[in-house]
């Protein structure tokens, strides 16, 4: 009889007539995870039934789905656990349990957002943070990064990308957020990137990060200019004037025309900064000479 069709009986069973199926293919077993799983059966008790197959001539019944659930129940202290008894014939049992974990129709996790306001929700029945965390069995960092949504003052579109899944979690929309206050051209850039990535991709967190570091990096360099080369005349469109010292012609230039973009190339990567960005050269190039003369070096 297909699986279909199989007649299913609904059971308490005790957990020492179950056993694994050693052809399951799940093979490993986050400890970590299932020590979190245990800590919420102790609470609650198993929420979702396993599925057994009918008990053998040794009176065992082995698991077709279930597995995680049935080993958090027996380190929760659990004697019994809710079954689906079921029939399964050996060719469909492997279609099952690929199914039931790829989550076809059965289960489909809450949106990221949705989630966040469902723990802080949960989290605000206690009298602090800590015991919040301790419900969950996990630390008060854990409750923070997973509320983190919920308490974000998200932008619509980032928190679209959140919930569609191509931002990958909260803390990720929470970086992109602070990258479009920072350069709101750069994050709406970035973020029509995102959506145009194919179903299954997803924006990195290294990403939005290097994106950030990166947007540091220009505003510190804009903040430690100093009066000289603050007054000093960078333009890009016409020429360039760099006083180098207080000997040096105030007249100096060097025409456009004259900058070879290669050795600008050159340069920007020896300081580490991205291909191309003349401004960003000269500024560092005018920084690390202000720095050798008032160390009393010579420039060059």
């Amino acid at each position: 009889m297909a699986f279909k069709e199989a007649h299913t009986q609904f059971q308490m069973i005790a957990v020492t007539l179950i056993e694994p199926d050693t052809a399951s293919p799940r093979q490993n077993i986050d400890e970590t995870a299932l020590k979190s799983l245990a800590n919420s059966i102790r609470k609650m008790g198993v929420i979702h039934p396993l599925l057994v197959q009918p008990a053998n001539s040794a009176g065992l019944h082995t698991l077709i789905v279930g597995e995680r659930r049935w080993r958090a129940a027996v380190m929760a202290g659990e004697q019994s656990v809710p079954a689906l008894i079921r029939c399964c014939e050996a060719a469909e049992v492997l279609d099952v349990q690929v199914s039931e974990n790829m989550g076809l129709g059965v289960r489909s996790a809450l949106e990221p957002r949705d989630m966040a306001n469902a723990i802080q929700t949960i989290a605000e029945r206690f009298d602090n943070r800590e015991a919040a965390a301790e419900h969950f069995g996990g630390t008060r960092a854990w409750l923070n990064q997973a509320t983190a949504a919920a308490t974000a003052n998200l932008s619509p579109k980032i928190t679209a990308l959140l919930n569609s899944g191509k931002i990958p979690s909260a803390g990720t929309a929470i970086q992109l957020e602070k990258l479009s206050q920072k350069n709101e051209a750069r994050a709406e850039s970035l973020i029509g990137h995102v959506e145009k990535l194919p179903e299954g991709e997803k924006l990195t967190r290294k990403t939005v990060d290097r994106a950030l570091s990166e947007e540091g990096g220009r505003r510190k360099k804009r903040e430690e200019i100093t009066p000289e080369a603050a007054t000093s005349t960078v333009t890009l469109e016409n020429a360039v004037a760099i006083p180098l010292s207080g000997e040096a012609p105030a007249d100096l230039s060097i025409s456009r025309g004259r900058i070879n973009p290669g050795k600008v190339a050159r340069v920007a990567r020896i300081l580490g900064l991205p291909d191309g960005d003349e401004t960003e050269v000269l500024v560092r190039l005018i920084d690390e000479y202000l720095a050798l003369k008032e160390e009393g070096s010579p420039p060059f």
